[in-house]
């Protein structure tokens, strides 16, 4: 059905709460309705969380790149057998955790292939010996593909998965490996990762559970907007039910160095239309979710702060390295100073302050 945009935005900031229809309708704009988009998302991003821009100072580590799963949106997996395969040893990984505790980090992030021989053994062993050297960190990991791996070998529940790993120091959870929550998509970027029922699952038992997670899409491969639409519906619905997800992590698609791209399955990544429609759509569709991250890793600095005029109220984390993007085709997805975070806040006359992983500001 046609819609009036104009219309359509007011009775959104009035209260009006968006149906999926509506949001595809959104998505596909392709006009200067675009920027009307954005500022109706960022007029309800000062209402809802001020002007005030967050960041976490966090640090990634990557501890395998091997995985069972070689997705076809992928550069960083490699076969066990790959020349450029690695694999750090325990020692190795508690060296980077004490590294990011010098850093004075409030959050590790374990970013790791789902290695084809872990079992929930190997991912206790892990999130203990990050634990053990960095001690009141929250340690952010393990997604719904990982625990569903991880209970399959050990011939366990995922709850009891999920269980242990709290025990063992994990802190939130990884909403990612979600990419396009509509299994038709799935079947093409990703075959090999769990099937969506599967991620909802887990996102609601680890939430029901007391860990909380963020909630990611990936978009810019060869979804549609009604696709993409869906996929905020099952974010919304289960946000609804749980309260469990921290906040919204739009990826956009990296696409240079994958077996999408090379295989000609897309032409390319998500445009700068498609980068900001991503957030503002999601800030007015998501009005149960109170932050929006912008991936500055993802988009570049630049589209970064245009996101942050279009619905974004944070910066995500200062990571120091970014091997996922990197190894996809990203540029300068390594470390962002908060220096120069606090530098683009300022241009935008928002106010710049550091979170910890679950928004209590510093």
């Amino acid at each position: 059905m046609p819609y009036s945009l104009h219309a359509l935005l007011d009775d959104t900031l009035a209260g009006h709460r968006l149906t999926e229809e509506e949001a595809a309708f959104l998505f596909s704009t392709r006009d200067r309705g675009v920027w009307e988009i954005a500022a109706a998302a960022d007029a309800l991003r000062e209402e809802k969380v001020g002007d005030v821009v967050t960041y976490v100072r966090n640090q990634n580590i990557h501890v395998t790149n091997i995985c069972k799963n070689l997705c076809r949106f992928c550069g960083f997996g490699r076969p066990a057998n790959d020349p450029e395969a690695f694999y750090d040893d325990p020692d190795t990984i508690r060296e980077k955790a004490r590294t990011a505790v010098e850093r004075n980090v409030t959050e590790i992030c374990l970013l790791s292939g789902v290695h084809p021989d872990y079992t929930l053994d190997s991912y206790v062993d892990l999130i203990s010996s990050v634990r053990a050297a960095a001690p009141g960190v929250d340690i952010h990991t393990a997604s719904p593909d990982e625990i569903a791996w991880a209970a399959e070998r050990s011939g366990v529940s995922t709850a009891t998965v999920i269980k242990r790993l709290r025990e063992a120091g994990l802190g939130t959870l990884q909403g990612t490996a979600a990419e396009i929550l509509v299994d038709g998509v799935r079947r093409v970027i990703c075959p090999n990762k769990c099937d969506t029922a599967t991620w909802v699952r887990i996102i609601r038992e680890a939430h029901t559970l007391g860990v909380r997670s963020t909630a990611t899409i990936m978009y810019g491969s060869c979804e549609s907007e009604a696709d993409r639409a869906r996929h905020l519906g099952l974010l919304r619905e289960i946000q609804d039910d749980t309260h469990g997800f921290t906040e919204f992590v739009p990826l956009s698609f990296i696409h240079e160095k994958t077996a999408l791209f090379r295989a000609g399955l897309v032409p390319g990544g998500a445009t700068g239309r498609e980068d900001i429609l991503m957030v503002a759509v999601a800030r007015l569709f998501l009005d149960n979710f109170d932050h929006i991250q912008v991936s500055w890793g993802k988009v570049g600095t630049k589209m970064a702060e245009a996101a942050l005029l279009s619905g974004a109220d944070d910066f995500g984390g200062t990571m120091f390295c970014d091997d996922v993007s990197a190894d996809a085709g990203g540029e300068g997805a390594d470390y962002l100073d908060p220096v120069e975070m606090e530098r683009i806040a300022c241009d935008l006359g928002r106010t710049l302050r550091q979170r910890t992983t679950t928004y209590e500001l510093v």
